[in-house]
């Protein structure tokens, strides 16, 4: 898609009537260590997904970011921003979908913790606080990516 500009690409992408602002892939904190894992490589090549009507609208160069759950509070929270570099696709070897992504994990100082996005408006209704037992891929509206952008920028 050279040429266009990411408002291009994501422009007809809407859920629940929302146009799409970013695809949001999460990691459990409580199975992996994924401080350490992305304390030794920031970078973030691909990620599962459950194939859904969702992972037939993830298109290169969408925006996505990278949120981690789990039961540790000071842990969960935004991890990172990105873009994916691909469509998702079947991994043959692990039977599993797969994503690519153009991603890197922010330093720990600079994530969000979850506690600061439940206290902004703008952020209150994510999804990923609605149904945090959702499966990969969820998503950010645009008003919503842009509120969680400020808070990276702090």
């Amino acid at each position: 898609m050279v040429g266009t500009s990411v408002q291009d690409r994501i422009a007809n992408v809407s859920l629940r009537n929302q146009p799409l602002g970013a695809w949001l892939l999460k990691g459990n904190a409580d199975r992996a260590d994924l401080a350490a894992r992305f304390a030794e490589e920031p970078r973030v090549s691909q990620w599962c997904v459950q194939p859904s009507y969702r992972t037939r609208l993830m298109r290169p160069g969408q925006p996505v970011v990278f949120w981690a759950s789990g039961r540790d509070g000071r842990r969960v929270g935004f991890w990172g921003l990105g873009a994916l570099a691909g469509e998702p696709e079947l991994d043959p070897d692990d039977g599993r979908w797969h994503v690519p992504l153009d991603l890197t994990i922010a330093p720990e100082h600079a994530r969000v913790p979850r506690d600061e996005l439940r206290a902004d408006p703008r952020l209150h209704d994510l999804e990923i606080f609605r149904q945090p037992q959702g499966s990969n891929p969820s998503y950010l509206t645009v008003e919503q990516l842009e509120a969680l952008r400020e808070h990276f920028d702090e």
